[in-house]
């Protein structure tokens, strides 16, 4: 079968841990290109339920400390090597844009699909970013669905993480996983 390089792209797509992920990032063009290719994604009702925040620089260890105290209050008997687990977490990557999704309540479109579209932005945004020579990876843990992370990122009513997507240069190869055979996952329906 014939195989076109789009699906050589999909086919090599792959996560590179966060804690793999060094210098160079992208710059702004190069992340506004980035975001270029996420937002084309099915959108039924062309809601655009989701958006981009930019966790860079500074910003990216104030958000660790923010972790680390909101994991010493969440369980205040955390080990140390733990609250400085939390405090590193988005400071290795040199990027991490949060993708939130925007959830219109009542909507004719239901809910669940504009989560799903705002899950392939991430997803689009991971492709994107190896498009063009980065690694990344896509991370939720428990700071995706803090009420208190959420405010201090400014999210609103409706919105929540989808996904924090850490890119940056792989600073090693990654080798290929074992993926599922679709023969395994496909059942033909019969009436």
């Amino acid at each position: 079968m014939h195989t076109t390089p789009a699906l050589q792209a999909l086919d090599a797509r792959r996560s590179v841990p966060a804690s793999e992920l060094g210098e160079p990032g992208p710059d702004e063009a190069t992340l506004l290109r980035m975001l270029q290719s996420a937002v084309r994604v099915p959108d039924h009702g062309k809601l655009v339920p989701f958006r981009f925040v930019r966790i860079a620089g500074e910003a990216r260890h104030a958000l660790g400390e923010l972790l680390a105290a909101r994991a010493l209050q969440r369980d205040p008997g955390a080990q140390p090597a733990q609250i400085e687990k939390e405090r590193r977490r988005f400071s290795r990557a040199p990027l991490v844009v949060a993708v939130v999704a925007r959830l219109r309540a009542g909507h004719k479109v239901p809910e669940q699909e504009q989560l799903l579209t705002a899950g392939c932005a991430c997803f689009a945004l991971l492709q994107a970013a190896q498009a063009l020579g980065f690694g990344a990876q896509w991370l939720t843990a428990w700071m995706a669905y803090d009420p208190d992370v959420a405010q201090a990122l400014g999210l609103g009513e409706g919105e929540r993480i989808a996904g924090f997507i850490h890119i940056g240069t792989p600073t090693r190869d990654v080798p290929e996983r074992e993926r599922p055979d679709p023969r395994t996952l496909l059942a033909d329906w019969t009436p």
